[in-house]
Formats: structure tokens, C-alpha cells, sequence
């Protein structure tokens, strides 16, 4: 007897051997990356040239501040949404393993002991009770045989998951330090905007004390007195809204890098000294459906949802387990581990779905549907992909050239206040003249400061949109 069962136990082993063997089939479609508009892209059309983009490397270092690179180092380590994203791969990973699990076989022991007591009436003599105790132990496995590659398939969604999962994780990892890099700029060119309105009104407040001698003077009229006052607190009030505008992003740079607003220190003004920004390599168009996590994240999820459609497909047709059983039964404790009581039991079920109300169908159709949104959405994120490279190309080009010109301007308004307030001093020319002139150096100042700071943002959109090389240590989440 003993001799029967270990070979039924080898049979049992044999046809899941067997089973394995057989289930390579898996119905639906294959995955291929859609054909897209980078495919054809030969170069940018804004682009001077078309360098190695391997040479990106850690852009931020390229601008020769320290406090970025110190500051993009504390983000990395403690921005919330980074933490959160560290969570979200971490979750997607753990149904991978799951999804991996479903393909090999459940091993189970289980150990019982049960105590029952029936009732029944022997005839006409009377009622009668049974009690017994039976205490049973035995190993069981269960397997799944994927004939049609359902789970092949769940894995392998599974897996796409996961790899969108991380991507999007290296995305925000992009968008973290774009923003902290941004957000430096900005407040490099906040604090020069409020270095220059200071100036303005020291030159006002002298100003007016010239203008009062003169009145006592008689040199000028009340009118001049009235102006020059008015030009003076509407120089401080500027400078109130600019030290608002100051604290606010100073607290928003604190909330990139995970700490409480409000404790961070006043950064340097670096700004005015950022050594020239040299030429960016682009690399060529269709480099970017690797570089850029963004645009790999949409192909993940497309992937993932082509094999989903395989998912559905194979609900369609039979599903084989096999069960089997093996342990010993007894009514004593001491009696489960002799051979005799041995037990066993295989069982091969195939089950095949016949009527449903057409849902497996709806769900087949459901996950085509999906696919086709999904394709769609790839196709719009590398066009939007490339529209940014071309975006930030033609930015940069453009706010060189405006940096010039502005430049030109400043000087010239310079020397026109500084004609204008001699000739006043002369009796020569008006005070609005030199109000006037004032003006528009100072709005000359403040746009080539602004045109200074909009070129680090702008340098910025074309690594990020370059998907360049952002990898440094715990950049990962």
C-alpha cells in the first residue's frame, strides 16, 4: 500500500511537471512601440547643432553656484513628494512579486484536531450519542496551469507597472530639481530687484533734499516739492511688495526641501556673477523616448495595458488547476505518524466559462478601449516632448538676444538721467524730465535683471526637457 501511494504522489508530480511544460501558449498581441513623430525627426529645427547628449551630465553644477548644488542635495534627501514616490514604486514592486507568485504552485501544511458528537435514535431503544475525536495532518498543493498565458500576462502588466512607477518617481526626481533651481533664480532676482528699488529710494530721499534747498532758495516751485515727494513713497511701497514677494518664495523653496517655512537662512546674491552659459548638447529627436521619463512612463503604461488585453483574451478560454493531497487521519494523536493512516487525494478540474451575460466579451472590448486611449496619450507626450526641446531652443536664442539689447538700454538710460539731472541743476530742463528719465532707467534695470534670471529658468526647460542625465547618489526614490 505504501508503494501505491508514493507512486500515485510521483503521478501527481509527473502531470504538474507536465502541466508546466504545456502552459507556453499565451493569447493576444504583442507589444511594439508605436510608430511616432521623433521617429522621423532627423534633428531640431531650432538647434545650432546636434552634440552627444551623454555630455549633459549634472547640469546644475554648470552654473557655478554652490548653494544650488547644496540646495538640490537637501531636496533629494527630504522632499515630501519624493518620499511619497519612493512609496508608490515600492508599492508597485510588491504586486509584481505578487503577480509572480500566481504563476507557481501553493504549498500549504495544515494540522487539525475537531471533536464531534451526533445524536441519532437505534430503533425503539432508545437515543443514543456518538462522540468522537479525530486529529488529521497533511500537505497540500495546488497549482494553476496557464494554458493561455493569463498570468504570463498579469505579470508582465505587473512588471510595465512597476517600470511606469519608477519613471514617474525619475520624473518628480526632474521636477524637484528644476523647481529648486528655478526658485534659487528667482530669488537671486528678487533680492537684486530689492537691492535696486533700495538704491532708488536713497537717490529719491537725496533728491528731495536737493529739490527743498532750492525751494528755499526760490529756485523751484511748490509743484517740484509735491512730485519729488510722491516719487518717494511710491518708492517705498515698491519696496514693500518686493520684500513680500521675497518671504513667499523664500517659504516655497523651504517647502521643496522638506522643512518648515520660514527657517531657511537668506541665500547670496550670486546672480549678478553667473559665469556664460556655454552650448547645450540636444542629441538627436528620438533620443527622447528614453531620456525622458515622462514620455517612458506613458510607454510603460501603454505596455502594460496591451498585455491586459492578453489578460482578457484568456478569460475567455479554460482554466486547468490541479490539486493534490497528502497527510494521515486518525482517531489518536500518536496514530497520525504511523504510515497506515496515510491519506491522499489528486484532483485535475478544468473549467471553462460558458454564459457570463457577455462580460468577459465587454471586458476584452474595455481593455482595446484602453489600449487605444492610452496610444493616444503616448503620442500626444512625445509630440508635447519635443514641442518643449523646440520651446526652450528658441527661448534661449531669443532671450540672448533681448539681454543684448537690454543691456544697450540700460547704459543709454543711464547717461540720459544723468543729462537730465545736470541740465535741471542748470535750470536747463524740468523736473518731470528727470522723473521721467529716472523711470526708465530703473525699468531698464529691472527688466535686464528679470532677463537674467529668465535665462536660468530658461536653461533649466531645456535640460528638463532634454530628459537629460539627472542621476546623482539618492536621486533615486
Amino acid at each position: 500500500m505504501r508503494i501505491a501511494v508514493k507512486k500515485n504522489l510521483w503521478l501527481i508530480i509527473a502531470i504538474v511537471i507536465a502541466a508546466v511544460g504545456l502552459s507556453g501558449c499565451m493569447v493576444g498581441p504583442d507589444y511594439s512601440r508605436p510608430q511616432t513623430a521623433l521617429d522621423t525627426a532627423q534633428r531640431y529645427i531650432y538647434a545650432d547643432n546636434s552634440n552627444d547628449v551623454n555630455e549633459i551630465g549634472q547640469w546644475w553644477r554648470r552654473f557655478g553656484d554652490e548653494t544650488t548644488t547644496q540646495l538640490v542635495t537637501e531636496a533629494l534627501n527630504n522632499n515630501n513628494d519624493l518620499q511619497a514616490a519612493a512609496a508608490r514604486v515600492l508599492q508597485a514592486e510588491a504586486l509584481l512579486v505578487e503577480a509572480g507568485g500566481r504563476q507557481l504552485p501553493d504549498i500549504s501544511y495544515n494540522l487539525s484536531r475537531s471533536r464531534d458528537k451526533r445524536s441519532f435514535n437505534f430503533g425503539g431503544t432508545g437515543r443514543f450519542s456518538n462522540l468522537s475525536t479525530t486529529f488529521s495532518q497533511d500537505f497540500s498543493v495546488s497549482y494553476i496551469v496557464d494554458l493561455f498565458g493569463r498570468l504570463k500576462r498579469q505579470k508582465r502588466a505587473a512588471w510595465a507597472d512597476m517600470l511606469a512607477a519608477r519613471a514617474n518617481g525619475q520624473s518628480l526626481v526632474n521636477a524637484v530639481i528644476s523647481s529648486v533651481v528655478k526658485t534659487r533664480a528667482d530669488i537671486a532676482t528678487i533680492q537684486r530687484q530689492l537691492t535696486i528699488a533700495r538704491a532708488n529710494t536713497e537717490n529719491r530721499q537725496r533728491n528731495l533734499e536737493i529739490i527743498e534747498r532750492r525751494y528755499e532758495w526760490g529756485l523751484v516751485g511748490p509743484l517740484d516739492i509735491r512730485l519729488v515727494r510722491e516719487n518717494l513713497a511710491a518708492s517705498k511701497a515698491a519696496e514693500m511688495e518686493i520684500e513680500l514677494s521675497l518671504v513667499k518664495t523664500q517659504n516655497a523653496l523651504d517647502v521643496i526641501l522638506g522643512r518648515r517655512p520660514g527657517v531657511g537662512q537668506e541665500l547670496p546674491q550670486t546672480l549678478p556673477e553667473l559665469p556664460a552659459l556655454g552650448p547645450v548638447p540636444v542629441g538627436l529627436p528620438a533620443s527622447l523616448l528614453d531620456r525622458r521619463p515622462d514620455v517612458r512612463a506613458a510607454e510603460m503604461a501603454l505596455k502594460s495595458a496591451n498585455e491586459k488585453i492578453g489578460v482578457s483574451i484568456a478569460q475567455l478560454y479554460p482554466d486547468l488547476t490541479l490539486t493534490g493531497t497528502l497527510g494521515r487521519n486518525a482517531d489518536r494523536w500518536r496514530d497520525i505518524w504511523k504510515d497506515e493512516t496515510e491519506i491522499y487525494s489528486a484532483v485535475m478540474r478544468l473549467a471553462q466559462p460558458i454564459f457570463k451575460g457577455g462580460q468577459l466579451r465587454a471586458q476584452a472590448s474595455y481593455a482595446k478601449a484602453r489600449y487605444a486611449e492610452l496610444a493616444a496619450n503616448y503620442a500626444k507626450a512625445v509630440l508635447t516632448a519635443l514641442r518643449e526641446v523646440e520651446d526652450a531652443l528658441i527661448a534661449e536664442q531669443i532671450l540672448q538676444r533681448r539681454l543684448e539689447a537690454l543691456k544697450l538700454r540700460f547704459d543709454e538710460a543711464i547717461a540720459a538721467e544723468q543729462l537730465a539731472e545736470q541740465r535741471y541743476l542748470q535750470g536747463v530742463e524740468p523736473l518731470i524730465t528727470v522723473l521721467e528719465t529716472e523711470r526708465r532707467r530703473r525699468t531698464a534695470e529691472t527688466e535686464l535683471n528679470v532677463v537674467k534670471g529668465s535665462l536660468w529658468a530658461g536653461r533649466v526647460d531645456l535640460f528638463l526637457a532634454l530628459g537629460g542625465d539627472w542621476q546623482v547618489e539618492n536621486t533615486q526614490p
